[in-house]
């Protein structure tokens, strides 16, 4: 009785404090420290406009944080996710400025099929083709990107081509309060990300991504469509890019061929610092959205101090990256042995009891 009593409260307590909630605490802990040193150090700081600004620029690289993350829990990674918000962009402009009636939610899905296409082609390649994805995405990432400067001609999807609500899109205001204005397009992403924390943490697909992350050749073992799931992965990681592509649309209004460069890297990163092991197999959707609030709150907080260069912005970056990789190590080491005393004193408390037990039925048959 004693054994259920102990390891009942222990179970519990190691299905909540597990990495992935610690690393979330962390990541929720240095953004607000991080908003009160800047509110010392800028006058203003703390303003309606800054936060509305901040809720309204993360949103794409949100988006991308969280497509990045599906492929990177397999044990992939997609390079192209700034090719395809850069075709999707341009192919949702092309056709709004050929089909003016068109609304938005039309528009978001012509974009979001664009990117799974595009996606779909990058996750038959590495889950049936066997070529590895950084090898496929970086091709890749070079290939779509041609592709759209071929069919654009050098030619620019100007706003004024586009139907008026484009331009309003990401001004659209649910609640606004002293300032502070909730915006449609922050609902959304938040809306996504918590759909797909959802699907990885409750689905039967989802925990099977995070199998195949772990070990690959053992889920395979086990019987998982491995191929399968990692195709959809990258259609699904294809299909939030396409929907970047439409805010970055409703944003920019003026559309380029090169529209999205850079993206990818800084997806990876604000997965990474959120906690999403580069390794596969573990992190969250929650964790790559406060990844990517993280950075674009420094991003945007650094531009206000004068005295720092842009060269310092992007050497913050990297030690961001840095400090996310090692401290996703120590957790892992610390947790993993956490895990094994656990286990051994779950399993001696069992042996003893199992003993306690042939004793006691020995006893009594002896008396008998």
């Amino acid at each position: 009785m004693s054994s259920t009593t102990v390891s009942a409260p222990m179970r519990r307590r190691s299905r909540w404090l597990r990495p992935e909630r610690v690393k979330e605490a962390t990541l929720l802990g240095i953004i607000a420290i991080s908003v009160v040193v800047f509110g010392f150090l800028v006058d203003g700081y703390l303003s309606g406009r800054f936060f509305n600004r901040v809720a309204t620029s993360v949103v794409i690289v949100a988006i991308l944080a969280a497509a990045q993350s599906l492929v990177i829990v397999s044990r992939n990674i997609d390079l192209s996710v700034g090719s395809i918000v850069g075709v999707a962009a341009y192919l949702t402009g092309d056709f709004l400025a050929s089909n003016t009636a068109a609304g938005p939610i039309v528009a978001m899905g012509v974009a979001m099929l664009v990117g799974a296409v595009l996606g779909s082609l990058n996750g038959v390649l590495v889950a049936y083709g066997r070529v590895p994805a950084i090898i496929v995405t970086l091709g890749t990432l070079a290939l779509f990107r041609t592709m759209l400067g071929l069919y654009s001609g050098g030619a620019n999807i100007i706003a004024g081509s586009l139907p008026g609500w484009v331009l309003q899109f990401n001004q659209l205001t649910v609640v606004g309060v002293g300032g502070f204005d909730l915006r449609l397009v922050f609902l959304i992403i938040v809306g996504v990300v918590l759909v797909l924390q959802w699907v990885l943490g409750r689905m039967r697909a989802g925990r099977r991504l995070y199998a195949i992350g772990s070990n690959p050749d053992a889920a395979a073992q086990a019987g998982l469509a491995v191929p399968r799931l990692v195709l959809f992965s990258f259609i699904g990681s294809g299909a939030l890019a396409g929907l970047a592509g439409f805010m970055f649309m409703a944003r920019a209004g003026t559309i380029s061929a090169t529209a999205g460069s850079g993206l990818e890297l800084e997806s990876v990163a604000a997965a990474v610092v959120g906690g999403v092991s580069i390794f596969g197999g573990s992190g969250t959707m929650v964790g790559a959205f406060l990844g990517a609030l993280l950075i674009d709150t420094l991003e945007l907080s650094l531009v206000r101090v004068p005295e720092v260069s842009e060269f310092w912005r992007d050497a913050a970056l990297g030690v961001l990256i840095l400090a996310a990789v090692v401290l996703d190590a120590a957790l892992q080491k610390r947790f993993t042995r956490r895990w094994s005393a656990e286990a051994r004193q779950m399993t001696g408390d069992e042996t003893r009891n199992s003993l306690g037990v042939r004793e006691v039925v020995e006893g009594g048959t002896a008396d008998a």
